[in-house]
């Protein structure tokens, strides 16, 4: 059965954060569906660019993913960790030993509504205040268990590969790292 990977997308995500990782997933042959928070599938970026996400995270069975990610970008991150919808299926797949993914300031939204827990985490260095945990590690991507996060858009590659990383077997990575020149 294949693996399938929700992104969540709101208005004001950072355009790399989320598409570098549906672009390596699905070079991984995963099932990467991109949802949109509001009731159009059409969703802006940061930088103003607009994406036709596949659904609608109303349209969907959201605990239905193997692993679900967060992009940042302002206020898209902001957007996500306002959503309450979005909150919940986060408790539920961190609680439930799915994967969980978040990038720059999307982490937040782990902080603020108290699920960052004992969980080791990085984000972007302009929200570490807002994460509520002595856990923060200044590295790229950080891996603890079940959560994968990493600190922003640079590192947006990194963070990918290490998403696939959980779902796919070393010799699947290679090949796609291969395929990119990455190896």
């Amino acid at each position: 059965m294949n693996k399938k990977i929700f992104i969540i997308l709101a208005d004001g995500f950072e355009l790399i954060e989320a598409m570098t990782p549906v672009d390596v997933l699905r070079r991984a042959g995963l099932e990467v569906i991109t949802l949109s928070i509001s009731s159009d599938l059409m969703v802006k970026s940061a930088q103003n660019v607009k994406i036709l996400a596949d659904e609608r995270i109303s349209d969907v069975e959201l605990l239905s993913a193997d692993m679900i990610i967060l992009p940042g970008g302002y206020p898209g991150f902001i957007n996500l960790r306002e959503d309450k919808k979005v909150v919940e299926t986060i408790e539920y797949y961190l609680n439930n030993g799915k994967y969980v993914g978040a990038i720059c300031g999307a982490p937040t939204l782990l902080g603020v509504h108290n699920l960052i827990k004992d969980y080791k985490f990085t984000c972007h260095s302009t929200v570490i205040e807002d994460m509520n945990s002595k856990n923060y590690l200044k590295d790229d991507v950080v891996v603890d268990r079940n959560l994968i996060t990493s600190c922003g858009a640079g590192k947006s590659l990194e963070f990918s590969l290490a998403l696939a990383s959980k779902l796919i077997s070393e010799e699947q990575l290679l090949k796609v790292k291969v395929g990119m020149e990455l190896d």
